[in-house]
C-alpha cells in the first residue's frame, strides 16, 4: 500500500502517541480455498475522554492534532485506493469517534494479496517494527504461514521519538486473531493460544516487545486435512 493510503493510520499515530494505551488489531478469517477478509483497527477508546480533549487543540507538545475531517477524507482516500488494489473487493471504512475506534476491512482472493497491504500499515503503526512481515497458504498441506522478522530499523525509528511518546508504549497492545473452517492441528508459535473450538488462534503483546525484537509473532499453523 502507497504512503498515501495510510496517512489516516499516521494522523491516528498522532492521537495514540497522547493517550494513556492504545490497541492495534489485525483479524484474519480465511476459507479453505485461501480466499477471506481482514479487518484492521486502531483502538483508543480506552483513553476517549483524553483524546477528545486533544481534538480540541490545533496542537500538542509541537505535534499537528488531525481533525475529524481529515480522518474522513484520508479514509475516503484509502477506500479508493483499495478498492483498486489487485484481488482485493468489498473495502469498508468505520470511524467511531464517540469511542475513538477506526477501522479497515476488506475480503482477498488469496492471502498473499494483503502482503503488500499490511506490511505498510504495520510499518507505519509500530514504527517501523514489522517492515518484514509476509503470509502464505497452501491448500495441499493446509498450511498458513506467517513470516516476521525485525530490523533494527524499528530501534532507530523508537528512538528518535519524544520521551512522552515512547512511555505511550509501554501500554500499547497488538493483537493478531486468525480464524479458519478447519480446526487446527498446530501452532508453532508458544504465544499463539488456539480457541476451544479448534477453529481460531489468537497472539497478544505489547507493541514495545515488537519494536526492540523481544516479540516474534511468526507462525505456521497446520490445519486438519
Amino acid at each position: 500500500m502507497q504512503n498515501k493510503a495510510l496517512r489516516y493510520l499516521l494522523l491516528l499515530l498522532t492521537l495514540c502517541c497522547f493517550s494513556s494505551c492504545f490497541q492495534i488489531i489485525e483479524e484474519i478469517n480465511m476459507a479453505n480455498d485461501g480466499s477471506g477478509t481482514v479487518n484492521l483497527t486502531v483502538n483508543l477508546s480506552a483513553s476517549r475522554s483524553k483524546v477528545a480533549s486533544i481534538m480540541l487543540l490545533d496542537s500538542i507538545n509541537g505535534y499537528k492534532v488531525p481533525t475529524k475531517q481529515t480522518i474522513q477524507k484520508e479514509m475516503d482516500e484509502i477506500v479508493a485506493y483499495l478498492k483498486k488494489a489487485k484481488g482485493i473487493s468489498n473495502v469498508k471504512k468505520k470511524v467511531d469517534f464517540d469511542n475513538f475506534i477506526v477501522s479497515l476491512s476488506f475480503a482477498f482472493e488469496q492471502v498473499s494479496n494483503i502482503n503488500n497491504i499490511n506490511q505498510s500499515v504495520l510499518k507505519k503503526l509500530k514504527i517501523n517494527a514489522v517492515n518484514n512481515s509476509s503470509y502464505a497458504y497452501t491448500i495441499a498441506t493446509g498450511t498458513f504461514q506467517r513470516n516476521y522478522t525485525h530490523t533494527k530499523e524499528a530501534v532507530i525509528q523508537y528512538n528518535k521519538l519524544k520521551p512522552e511518546v515512547k512511555n505511550v508504549f509501554k501500554e500499547a497492545t497488538y493483537t493478531s486473531i486468525y480464524r479458519f473452517e478447519k480446526p487446527v492441528v498446530s501452532s508453532a508459535n508458544p504465544l499463539a493460544k488456539v480457541s476451544k473450538s479448534k477453529k481460531a488462534i489468537l497472539l497478544n503483546t505489547g507493541i514495545l516487545g515488537l519494536i526492540n525484537g523481544k516479540t516474534n509473532i511468526s507462525n505456521q499453523i497446520i490445519l486438519s486435512k
